[in-house]
């Protein structure tokens, strides 16, 4: 599978999981759709530094996206802890 589409997948999967994580049925089971939300963006990290590695995007543009996956990921990290604090999970 090309890797735009690999990219595609993991990006489009956190948008999924998230989604999914607004109407879950516990709060488990909302840290738990976060946690693969997370798991998705660290992929999606991943793709987009081979992405540029492989010289299919300039600079700029690999700085721009990335920093956007990062904070996508601080974000799931800080909803996760802060979820699994007010809970107890």
């Amino acid at each position: 599978m090309p890797v735009n589409n690999q990219l595609l997948r993991s990006g489009t999967s956190i948008y999924a999981n998230i989604n999914e994580a607004e109407f879950a049925q516990s709060q488990a089971d909302f840290v738990h759709k976060l946690s693969i939300a997370l798991k998705e963006a660290n992929e999606t990290k991943g793709w987009i530094q081979l992405v540029y590695s492989s010289d299919f995007i300039d600079k700029k543009s690999y700085e721009s996206i990335l920093s956007d996956c990062s904070e996508i990921i601080a974000m799931l990290v800080a909803s996760i802890n802060t979820t699994k604090k007010r809970y107890n999970l």
